[in-house]
């Protein structure tokens, strides 16, 4: 960056191309903004300037950056000290242009504009001006006033600066021709950039909103998935900046760029975007019955019957025993009926509670489901069938969770399709990895996972990272149809015993434990009821 004016045409042409080079490679606005002031003030050896931004609307003039080297002001830009003057309209109340001010006259008739003397000037109103200086000590003499106008010829803003002075003496001139052609060519080439850095913000936004848009079309296929999509990345960014800070085994190598951990956001984001496609009653199942209602109903109506035919038995039974003469065998038949109804009544219960989907279901209740299935029933069409049909008893017996093996392959099938659609998007170089970190989120360090089975030298950190934030929001989610959500101490308790099993990376729970990130995280998005106290000397695979 040229640090002086200079009249030597070959080193401005060098300047100005240096300060486009600069202006092309910065990606944050404030920054950007700052940096064509300070341009424009060194290009022209300028005391102070200040730049102004023109709303979408073209209404009003709103200031970005002040910069006043003798009176050492830096506001707004990258100072964080906001700029205390309300925007400029460039019309009055009944709708006719402000042409008495420099920067709206710039604006409304698309010129530069000189002021040689602030205080010898009759064309514009400089009161704003005299007021600054009688508060500040400062004279504002000499004026540049130079719109930025982009590749459609519109202007997007305004830069005007104060005082140049003279590189020999110091003292304060008028602006020059040379200067305001150096002006005008670098507020071209700040416009320009400027106008496609709002295009790429304007694309990333555009880009993000087609994301949260994919994760609402979950969201209204099923409320049970919609905020898990918005919480994992969520989570996975709490995760991320503390194993940025960390010191700590492997982490201390991991030192992710800007970009980087925003490739690792979109991919948080996107990571269960495979879910658009699978079926409603899988995702939704709720008990092990359940497909597009739950089954349980249909059981309930068996039992109805039996307990009906016990009835209609003892009735017939008893009349038997009053024609015959036989008082006495009444009451043993209804004590029998009794015990048959209490037995049908118990072996419901049990149907009852298998069908609600566990961590683990014993083998002896796995035995009762199938000797109830043997019972014989009539059904409506007449026809003695067996209690239950082996695809009932199959689910019923499900050992883990609600989901058969059939639909379990259907549920994981989301991860691959996540790959496969991820994989056809023409993804630019900072991205070239979501697909890989989003499409990574179910696998485990020791190759137990799906779909792929990678292991840990397949398995990238931001990827362990998702792979985490996936596990623990799941366990916490209170809105999932199969399950309430864990207390934290349970929570932790399970995932200190995945990294005993080499499931999850053990150097990022460390720093999720001692960052108390499990907390943070809790306090924002858990039920009060879920934070119980969690001793931290009792989680499994993690050490104080």
């Amino acid at each position: 960056m040229p640090t002086s004016h200079s009249s030597d045409p070959l080193e401005c042409l060098d300047q100005l191309n240096r300060i486009g080079i600069a202006l092309s490679r910065e990606r944050d606005t404030p920054k950007l903004l700052e940096t064509i002031l300070t341009a424009a003030k060194r290009l022209s050896n300028a005391d102070g300037g200040t730049l102004y931004r023109l709303d979408e609307d073209y209404r009003q003039l709103h200031f970005e950056v002040l910069r006043n080297d003798s009176l050492q002001l830096h506001l707004g830009g990258t100072s964080g000290v906001p700029i205390p003057f309300p925007p400029i309209p460039l019309y009055d109340a009944t709708g006719q242009p402000n042409l008495s001010m420099v920067v709206t006259y710039a604006v409304l008739h698309d010129t530069t504009v000189i002021v040689n003397d602030a205080y010898a000037d009759q064309n514009f109103d400089f009161s704003g001006t005299h007021r600054f200086d009688r508060q500040t000590g400062y004279r504002s003499r000499s004026f540049l006033t130079v719109p930025m106008k982009n590749h459609e010829d519109r202007i997007i803003g305004v830069f005007q600066l104060i005082n140049a002075l003279d590189p020999e003496t110091g003292q304060v001139r008028t602006f020059s021709a040379a200067d305001r052609q150096l002006a005008e060519s670098l507020a071209s080439q700040a416009a320009i950039a400027l106008t496609n850095h709002q295009l790429i913000v304007q694309l990333q936004n555009l880009f993000e909103a087609l994301i949260e848009l994919i994760n609402i079309a979950i969201d209204e296929k099923s409320p049970y998935t919609g905020a898990h999509c918005q919480r994992v990345p969520i989570l996975t960014m709490m995760i991320a900046e503390a194993a940025r800070r960390s010191e700590r085994g492997r982490l201390k190598d991991f030192r992710p760029t800007p970009e980087q951990l925003y490739e690792l956001k979109i991919a948080g984001l996107l990571h269960d975007c495979g879910k658009i496609s699978t079926p409603v009653h899988v995702v939704d199942k709720a008990t092990k019955l359940e497909t597009l209602f739950d089954r349980m109903e249909l059981v309930d109506t068996r039992f109805e019957v039996l307990k009906r035919d016990a009835e209609i038995a003892l009735l017939n039974a008893r009349l038997a025993a009053v024609e015959r003469g036989d008082a006495a065998a009444i009451p043993v038949l209804e004590q029998r009926f009794r015990e048959r109804v209490a037995a049908l009544e118990s072996d419901r219960e049990h149907l009852r509670r298998c069908n609600v989907g566990g961590e683990s279901m014993r083998p002896e209740d796995q035995e009762r489901v199938r000797r109830i299935a043997a019972y014989r029933w009539v059904g409506p069409d007449g026809q003695e069938s067996d209690f239950l049909s082996e695809d009932e008893v199959s689910n019923l017996c499900i050992a883990k969770g609600t989901l058969n093996p059939d639909e379990r392959t259907v549920i994981e099938e989301h991860v691959a399709l996540t790959l496969r659609m991820l994989n056809t998007l023409p993804w630019p170089k900072t991205l070239r990895n979501v697909p890989e970190y989003a499409g990574c989120h179910h696998e485990q360090l020791d190759g137990g996972g799906y779909h792929r089975g990678l292991c840990e030298a397949n398995l990238p950190m931001p990827a362990r990272i998702i792979c985490l934030a996936d596990v623990f929001e799941a366990l916490t989610a209170s809105d999932r149809p199969y399950k309430p959500g864990k207390p934290l101490s349970e929570v932790m308790n399970i995932l200190g015993s995945m990294v005993q099993k080499h499931r999850i990376d053990p150097d990022l729970f460390d720093v999720f434990v001692r960052d108390r990130i499990w907390l943070d995280y809790a306090r924002r998005y858990l039920r009060p009821e879920q934070i119980d106290p969690v001793d931290l000397s009792r989680i499994p695979g993690y050490t104080l």
